[in-house]
Formats: C-alpha cells, sequence, structure tokens
C-alpha cells in the first residue's frame, strides 16, 4: 500500500461531461414534450422578430427551405418569381390554388414540398429531403396561424408607414404653396388633411434630434388642442416648421407660450418663433422663425421671439415697388421654348428657394444640383444679376419679396436685353423710410452690447460677399475666428447670419442704405 505524503495533495479529478444526446436521424418521432417547445418557440419569435425570424428557425430547425409563396395570380404578366424559391413550392402553391385546398403535400423525388395556406393569397411552405421528420407537418401546421398573424401586423404596419408618408409629403406640398404665395391650393390640400390652415398665424421653427421630430409632432398638437399645423422641413433634417393660431397664449417675455414649453419638455430642443403674420407672409414669418431660432440656441432656455423692427419689404414697399416689377418683369413675363423647361413660376420658386437655402435648395425643391444650375444661370440671364455677387442677390432677394407674382407688364421679346438690377437700386434706398430700418438694423453692432470691432467685423463680410476665408484674410485672423466673431454677432443682431436663410442680404442693404444716408460717415 503506497504511502500518502503529509504535504503533498492528489490531483483532483474533474466530474466526467455529461452525455450529449446523439441527434435525432431523420424519420423518427420527436419526444413528447418537443411539440409544445416548438410551438412555444415559434410564437416568441414571431413576437420577438417577425416572420423573418420565423422562417429562419423552420428552416434550421427541419433541416431545409422555409418560407411564404403566394397563391394569388400574378397581376402582371411582365412579374417574375423570387429566384430564392424553389420550384417546387411554386408548384405547391399554383396546386393550392387550383383545388382550393388548405394543405397539400407535393413530392418531387429529390424533395417534398409541404404547404399549408396563410390566407391572403400566402402559403407556408417547406421543402425537405427525404426521409423528412414525421413531426414536420405538425409543426407547420402549428406555425401556420402566428405567421399569418404576424404577416398581417407587417403589412398593416407597412400601409400605416406608407400613409404617414404620403401625408408627410402632401403638408410639405403645402408648405411649398404657401411660400410661393398659392393661398387657395394650400387651403383646399390642408382642409383635406386637418386642422386648416391659420389665419392669422405665428410660425415657429423647432430644431431636435431627426428621431425626436414624431414626438415633438405630437407634443405641438397635444399643446394646442390640435390647432397645430405641423411640417418636417424638407432642407434641414432636424427641424419642424409649426403654423399656429396667432390669438395663442403668450409667455414671459414676450415669447410665444408653445416654444417655451417645447423647449422645457424636450433636451436639446430650441425653438425660435415669428411674429404675428397673415398666412400670405409665410416666407417672411420662416425667415423670423429661423433668425430667432439662432437666437435661441444660445439663449438659457433655448427658445426666442423674433426681435423688434420691420422687414425690409415693408419699409421699401412705397418707395420699391416700381423698382421690382421692373426689374423682374422679364422674369415674370418669361416663356418657356419647350414643355419640359420651368416657367416663370418654377423659374421664381428656384430663385427664392437658392437666395434662401443656396445648394441646399436642391432639397426644397427637388432638383438635382445640376438642374438648379442651369436654372441659375436662365435666372441671372434674364434678370441681368450676377449670382456669385452679394450685392445682386440682396437686390434680387428684395426684388422678389417687392414684386407680385403675376406678369407685370407685355412679354419681352425673344431679343429683348435682360434687365438691369441694380439699376435704381440706390434711388430706392435712399428713400427716407428705408433710411430708418436701416438705422434701426444696425443700431446693434454699435450699442452697448456689442462687441468690440462688431461693425467692423460685418461690414468686411459684406465686402467680400460673405465669404469667410477672404474675411477672415482682410481682417487678420483665421477662418475659425472669423466664424466665432459673426456667431456672436448673430445673438446682437438676432439673427442667423452663418447658416441659411442667413440675414446677410438684409444687412447688406442695410449698409448700402447708411452708407447712402451719409457717404461720409465712418462707424
Amino acid at each position: 500500500m503506497r504511502r500518502r505524503h503529509p504535504h503533498r495533495t492528489e490531483p483532483a479529478i474533474p466530474n466526467p461531461p455529461a452525455p450529449t444526446p446523439p441527434a435525432r436521424p431523420p424519420g423518427t418521432p420527436a419526444p413528447a414534450q418537443s411539440r409544445s417547445d416548438d410551438v412555444l418557440k415559434v410564437h416568441r419569435l414571431a413576437h420577438s422578430g417577425g416572420s423573418a425570424a420565423v422562417l429562419r428557425w423552420l428552416g434550421a430547425r427541419l433541416g431545409g427551405w422555409a418560407g411564404v409563396v403566394g397563391t394569388a395570380p400574378v397581376p402582371d404578366p411582365r412579374g417574375a418569381a423570387d429566384p430564392c424559391i424553389p420550384e417546387l413550392a411554386l408548384r405547391g402553391a399554383a396546386e393550392l390554388a387550383d383545388r382550393g385546398l388548405r394543405s397539400a403535400v407535393l413530392d418531387g423525388g429529390a424533395s417534398t414540398a409541404l404547404l399549408f395556406a396563410l390566407g391572403e393569397g400566402r402559403a407556408l411552405a417547406a421543402v425537405l429531403r427525404p426521409p423528412h421528420d414525421p413531426a414536420a407537418p405538425a409543426l407547420l401546421a402549428d406555425a401556420a396561424v402566428p405567421l399569418a398573424l404576424v404577416l398581417r401586423a407587417e403589412e398593416a404596419e407597412r400601409r400605416e408607414q406608407r400613409a404617414e408618408l404620403a401625408e408627410s409629403r402632401a403638408r410639405e406640398a403645402v408648405l411649398h404653396l404657401l411660400m410661393n404665395g398659392r393661398l387657395s391650393t394650400a387651403h383646399q390640400i390642408a382642409e383635406a388633411l386637418s386642422p386648416s390652415l391659420p389665419e392669422p398665424m405665428r410660425m415657429y421653427v423647432v430644431a431636435c434630434r431627426p428621431g425626436e421630430r414624431t414626438a415633438v409632432a405630437r407634443l405641438c398638437g397635444e399643446l394646442t388642442g390640435g390647432s397645430a399645423w405641423v411640417v418636417r422641413c424638407p432642407v434641414y433634417e432636424g427641424h419642424l416648421i409649426v403654423l399656429v393660431p396667432a390669438d395663442g397664449p403668450a409667455g414671459p417675455d414676450g415669447d410665444a407660450g408653445l416654444g417655451a414649453v417645447v423647449a422645457a419638455a424636450v433636451p436639446g430642443c430650441a425653438v425660435g418663433a415669428s411674429g404675428e403674420l397673415p398666412l400670405r407672409e409665410a416666407p417672411a414669418a420662416y425667415t423670423q422663425a429661423f433668425h430667432a431660432l439662432a437666437v435661441a440656441r444660445s439663449r438659457p432656455g433655448r427658445h426666442a421671439r423674433f426681435g423688434p423692427g420691420p422687414e425690409p419689404e415693408l419699409a421699401a414697399h412705397a418707395a420699391g415697388a416700381g423698382w421690382a416689377a421692373a426689374v423682374l418683369a422679364p422674369l415674370h413675363t418669361y416663356r418657356p421654348r419647350r414643355p419640359q423647361d420651368p416657367g416663370a413660376q418654377e423659374l421664381r420658386a428656384t430663385a427664392r428657394a437658392w437666395l434662401d437655402f443656396g445648394p441646399h435648395a436642391t432639397r426644397l425643391l427637388k432638383v438635382h444640383r445640376n438642374t438648379l444650375a442651369t436654372r441659375l444661370r436662365l435666372i441671372e440671364s434674364l434678370t441681368g444679376a450676377d449670382l456669385s455677387r452679394l450685392a445682386d442677390q440682396a437686390a434680387l432677394s428684395l426684388a422678389l419679396r417687392l414684386a407680385p407674382d403675376g406678369p407685370l407688364s407685355a412679354p419681352a421679346g425673344p431679343g429683348a436685353p435682360p434687365a438691369d438690377i441694380g439699376a435704381g437700386l440706390d434711388a430706392v434706398l435712399c428713400h427716407p423710410d428705408l433710411a430708418a430700418w436701416a438705422r434701426a438694423h444696425l443700431a446693434p453692432l454699435t450699442g452697448p452690447d456689442a462687441p468690440p470691432g462688431a461693425y467692423g467685423t460685418v461690414r468686411a463680410w459684406l465686402r467680400h460677399d460673405a465669404r469667410l476665408a477672404p474675411t477672415a484674410a482682410a481682417l487678420g485672423i483665421s477662418v475659425p475666428g472669423t466664424r466665432k466673431r459673426l456667431a456672436r454677432m448673430e445673438t446682437v443682431l438676432q439673427r442667423s447670419l452663418l447658416r441659411s436663410p442667413s440675414a446677410r442680404h438684409d444687412l447688406w442693404l442695410a449698409h448700402r442704405a447708411a452708407e447712402l444716408a451719409e457717404p461720409d460717415a465712418e462707424p
């Protein structure tokens, strides 16, 4: 007998692993509890992963192909069957439809197809190699009921998504009509969607995360009792445009109450509100709300209302209506040579979209960038504007806001020279109403709250066509430093400068009007 050493321990003998049950060969009956386990598994997969998860598990469980095939005839003769579906399953589906059966087994020699009708022209099919599991028919019959239910639920969800997309596109169309002054058509579409468009109204621009837009839109509807007209912004992915009746409640400091509540309820959200305007001035309301949004981003409460002061088109209406009509007459009376070419209304909408959003106008107009470039060249040839220059951009922007949509004179002949967009603008800007507006517009840049050199920074930016790189070179600072200075000017002016729609056009007009009023003055 071997003596055990007092300080030495014997190595422990591990327990032997439990024997793995042998795989059940095809053709042998399943255990008694297997069917109930399979049914429970199918229901869990249908709830958590949908029809795709159920079909994947059935294929793996039965060792073959499992899928859904159509039993209804294809209405389009050009339609082709899915190449992933076995031919035997398609033949079985045809037999099921021809004979009006609920289930069928089709023997193809090398494989067998088992089919169970799901309703609505569909059937659950499995293609298995013989000898297949004898429990396969019972398993497929058990899976057919939850699979049919989950397929209907998925189809209902797809229909709901299509309906939501259609409504979103229709609301966006209403927004386009409002921005282009076509109020009658906008009202007709809005009445079909509900609610009615508010008149007069206040417009909000809400900036939030793109995934939160649905929840924020629902919140705006609840806060306004269903009277808010909500549109997903077609240009900025995280923006919502909300129109509410102008007689809604007002919050502290003159800010609209809706903006304060939404900004407080949604973390990271910012809200800008316009003044109270008639519906026909929707473009001005959007610009006001967007400028207010730029201010709201830097405020602790994350909401702001458009600051005081008239719009330039209101101040310039008496002096500039005739000038704008003359400038835009070639555009309003333009007739395209081909039916597929844009007409006067489309060119006007293109000009406004580009002046407001720059290259992002392609998202608003739903056109290719090359199409946009072609239209802009045509607009330049008709108006005589050089749209690479900020001065011509500002002049065209003011003219579009002052002139009506309709033709103003007889159509220009094919050889008529283009208009001179700058001719007569100085006379408009010398009007006392414009001079007073310009002083009020530029006053914050020289006021007590303005940082040092504020007016000089903005003036250099305007002189270099609102481009950051040449402005930075003229100021002797870096491009990021110039951008930071202009961002501070947004808070001072309560206007957006760096993001479109930018106040650069109004600033150029105000600066030019101030120069004409006091040519020897140096701020």
